[in-house]
């Protein structure tokens, strides 16, 4: 069985949980407080020399970091992992996207504004370039949305979706407003239809709980 080491709070955590749960495998949940530094601990790094989570243990004393990573590793052999060769390459393209574009503007927004006290007071300086940003990460995917596409990739829910979506359905938490993007609004309703679908606090315990 797999461990996964997450914070119930971060989004690039929530990633793994949320395609974990929707192909329904097994894990064993640690879960590691990045705010108390928890991810820095010197047993930590020794998991994950980078300090980061989420970090999958795939093997006994075998990790995975990175949360893109991790995703393409689960969701192998699976719809949610496009084999069609151009199809591959938009996903991996959306999922550059979401690292480059918009987790390091709304997901940091999100990180100091929502998460730590006094952040916002604390990163005052960054809050313009972070919205700017973001809005523009935001709109990108509205454009792309828009044509009549129900989910990014491949016409079907995909593992590109669930990257982009774990930051942007936390954007209202970061000052972003979602009025403005009826493409995204509804495509984000999409992802919490399908089957499978488990929210941010969703912990795996609760899934076994339930059955």
């Amino acid at each position: 069985m797999y461990t996964l080491y997450s914070d119930q709070r971060s989004g690039n955590s929530y990633k793994v949980r949320l395609a974990l749960a929707r192909l329904g495998i097994p894990f064993e949940l640690v879960e590691v407080d990045i705010l108390q530094g928890a991810s820095r601990t010197p047993e930590f790094l020794a998991k994950n020399p980078n300090g980061h989570v989420p970090l999958l243990e795939v093997a006994p004393n075998r990790y995975l970091a990175e949360s893109n990573a991790i995703l393409w590793y689960v969701a192998g052999g699976t719809t949610l992992a496009p084999e069609d060769r151009i199809e591959r390459a938009e996903a991996l393209q959306w999922m550059f996207f979401e690292q480059h574009s918009l987790e390091p503007n709304i997901g940091a927004a999100y990180f100091w504004l929502a998460l730590v006290k006094g952040g916002r007071d604390l990163q005052q300086h960054a809050l313009e370039d972070w919205m700017e940003n973001g809005y523009r990460a935001l709109g990108v995917m509205e454009m792309h949305l828009a044509s009549t596409r129900r989910f990014f990739v491949a016409n079907h829910f995909t593992i590109a979706d669930i990257a982009l979506y774990a930051y942007t359905q936390v954007a209202n938490q970061a000052d972003f407003d979602l009025a403005r993007y009826p493409a995204i609004r509804d495509w984000l309703a999409r992802v919490e239809a399908e089957a499978g679908h488990v929210a941010m606090a969703w912990q795996p315990q609760a899934l076994a709980a339930a059955q």
